[in-house]
């Protein structure tokens, strides 16, 4: 199941580069904010601690509630980062595993 949500959620930021709706984006901030939140969970029930933290840090940073604004093009690069660190993160623990 989290590595379902890893490929959701960065299906749903690479769609972030596209010129679509506000309202795509605050979709995809409480997608966000609700997906890194079960990856901390399954994280900490692993025993991962620096995995759920790194999650939470970014469950803050997407959360819709107090928007941080970063403009567009920082977004942008957040969005394309975060999108390959998910990706990335599931070939790696394939790897490990």
């Amino acid at each position: 199941m989290p590595n379902t949500i890893k490929i959701s959620l960065a299906v749903l930021f690479f769609f972030c580069l596209a010129d679509l709706p506000y309202g795509y984006f605050q979709f995809v901030r409480l997608a966000a904010m609700i997906g890194f939140g079960v990856l901390a969970f399954h994280a900490n029930e692993a025993g991962k601690q620096n995995e759920m933290i790194l999650y939470i840090g970014l469950a803050i940073l997407f959360q819709p509630i107090y928007k941080i604004a970063l403009g567009r093009e920082l977004w942008n690069v957040v969005d394309v980062i975060v999108g390959l660190g998910l990706l990335f993160s599931i070939f790696t623990k394939e790897k490990r595993e």
